[in-house]
């Protein structure tokens, strides 16, 4: 190992879980869901319905969040910084739109797109067109845009859910971008060298930089590691949202979801306020979105544009990263926005 520079070496975490418990955690879950859902409850109503939506969800959802661990994983190790960083010469008024219109092209989930922001402010993009990119990319992320697509069924109905979010999740990542970093100055919580409480986190995608110049063999083995990392830990959030989505429509009263589904901008409020709370992966929210049935599709896209934003984990990651002002600017922005967005796309789409 003595030719293998210092930093690879740090690069190549001890405390990365090994794959044989991400696959054993995986079938696990695969053949738990199936047995579910396989399973005759024909004299218990209630948990037939909760086991069938249960795992639906999870199986449905689960091959696109391996696509998006995959995709994720490779940006983290593959893709350098300079790749990014040439934006910052762009005029600025570019900037901002370019960088938010790149999260199609490098798709990264919003845990990832946290560090990946940081770097950018670092690197001398605006830090509007920096936080543009982080918003955006857990929305226009094509496995998720795909994944809305298949999630809503298809055909008209899938392409105007998906149509939604991407352009609402567009206009609301700009405005965020610019809203926040307003007044200038660094928009980080420290300095470049004390920006690392970020680091200590366990979905962390900021060792890129740190491979450039690696054996190939060392670059295949963190992405191997980023995979295992990033598919268990987005599982257990799907798990978890799923048993909710699954409680609410099985022992919650049906009437009672109904008249707060039914009043104007209170569904909304609603599922943004669950979009935060369950803190799900933007590549598999959209199962979890369209299972929530008594609520009309304007509340069910804004709980798929304010997740990917602003959740439980994300807050944790603003707050470890940028400055004290960063989520209270957050929301005044977004959630106005993201009501009259969807109220409008509820006009527009019947």
């Amino acid at each position: 190992m003595a030719g293998i520079p210092a930093k690879a070496k740090a690069a190549q975490s001890p405390g990365r879980i090994p794959l044989w418990v991400l696959a054993a955690g995986f079938w696990t879950i695969v053949l738990a869901a199936a047995l579910v859902k396989r399973v005759d409850f024909q004299n218990f109503d209630r948990v037939a319905t909760f086991g069938i939506t249960f795992a639906s969800i999870v199986i449905e959802a689960l091959p696109f969040i391996l696509i998006g661990s995959l995709v994720s994983a490779a940006m983290a190790v593959y893709v350098p910084d300079r790749f990014f960083s040439r934006m910052s010469k762009l005029p600025q008024a570019v900037q901002v739109p370019g960088a938010a219109l790149a999260g199609f092209a490098f798709p990264v989930c919003e845990c990832g797109s946290v560090p990946v922001g940081r770097r950018l402010v670092m690197n001398g993009l605006t830090p509007a067109a920096a936080l543009g990119f982080m918003f955006a990319a857990p929305v226009l992320n094509p496995v998720v845009l795909a994944s809305t697509w298949v999630a809503f069924g298809g055909g008209i109905n899938g392409l105007e859910m998906t149509a939604g979010r991407a352009g609402l999740g567009f206009l609301v990542a700009m405005a965020a971008g610019l809203a926040v970093s307003r007044g200038g100055g660094n928009v980080l919580r420290v300095d470049d060298a004390g920006a690392a409480g970020v680091h200590d986190h366990h979905h962390d995608h900021s060792h890129a930089p740190a491979l450039e110049g690696t054996p190939w063999r060392i670059r295949f083995g963190d992405y191997l590691g980023h995979v295992a990392t990033d598919l268990l830990f987005m599982a257990r959030f799907l798990v978890l949202g799923a048993a909710v989505s699954a409680l609410m429509q099985t022992f919650i009263p049906q009437q009672a979801i109904g008249t707060v589904a039914g009043t104007f901008l209170l569904g909304s409020l609603t599922l943004m306020g669950m979009a935060f709370i369950l803190s799900l992966c933007s590549e598999a929210d959209a199962f979890v979105a369209v299972s929530f049935t008594a609520f009309p599709r304007s509340s069910q896209l804004a709980f798929l544009v304010f997740g990917p934003i602003l959740d439980t984990k994300l807050a944790a990651l603003y707050g470890a990263t940028f400055r004290s002002s960063f989520v209270p600017r957050l929301l005044v922005v977004t959630v106005p926005m993201i009501l009259v967005g969807t109220a409008i796309f509820g006009l527009v789409t019947g």
